[in-house]
């Protein structure tokens, strides 16, 4: 079998690590297969869990696979939580994935990193394909509202409003990136899905969520129009 080689910076002749940052709001069924394929993959050299109020076993269970935790004792949402997790980073690139994901696997993580490692992207938009038709019709429809990314660490921490924008930090992120012609790439990532909000907390509830999320997305397209 053909030995992988390690990704390598050619301008700097360093190898180049990734540091893999999940928000996570009650995941406990889901967070530890995740961080179990990252901590296989020999590019990653650092997995933050941000735990937005979780009240679950989300923290033991991500301490337990040894990621690095930082747990907030109240929920801020997602864009608040990612912008917390940027404050402990260790290296140039970042890999961004939702608590949620079912079916992740190395070429996922493989795809995403690998065009922003070789310097033929700046971000990578992951885009899930036949996994089921709820998830993939979703992301075909609109693929850039994923939260499956990678990006540079400097792109990432100049991104306005991010603390703020909840639901809404995918909007944010494209919108920077969109006005300052950075080169994005979409990865297709084949099997991948979520667990949908209305399986995680029935279906009014979840319903309820869903017309949240939406809400918020919906405010921060509106927020960038004029700026």
């Amino acid at each position: 079998m053909e030995k992988k080689e390690t990704h390598r910076e050619e301008k700097r002749g360093k190898i180049v690590k990734v540091t893999a940052i999940i928000a996570a709001y009650n995941e406990e069924k889901t967070i530890g297969s995740i961080i179990d394929v990252l901590r296989q993959n020999p590019v990653i050299e650092q997995i933050v869990v941000v735990s937005d109020g979780s009240t679950d076993r989300t923290v033991e269970i991500a301490r337990e696979k040894g990621a690095e935790v930082v747990e907030l004792l109240h929920n801020i949402g997602k864009g608040g939580a990612l912008y917390r997790g940027l404050e402990y980073i260790r290296t140039e690139v970042v890999l961004l994935l939702d608590a949620d994901l079912v079916g992740l696997n190395e070429g996922h993580i493989e795809a995403l990193v690998q065009p922003v490692l070789s310097g033929e992207a700046d971000v990578t938009i992951g885009v899930f394909e036949d996994g089921r038709f709820a998830t993939d019709f979703a992301q075909k429809i609109a693929p850039f509202l994923s939260g499956q990314r990678a990006i540079k660490a400097n792109i990432l921490q100049n991104i306005p409003d991010m603390e703020v924008s909840r639901y809404g930090v995918e909007v944010a992120i494209n919108r920077y990136v969109r006005r300052n012609g950075i080169r994005v790439k979409l990865a297709k990532l084949p099997g991948l899905t979520h667990v949908m909000k209305e399986e995680k907390l029935g279906l009014v509830r979840g319903f309820k969520e869903r017309v949240k999320m939406y809400w918020e997305i919906i405010k921060n397209a509106y927020r960038g129009v004029d700026k």
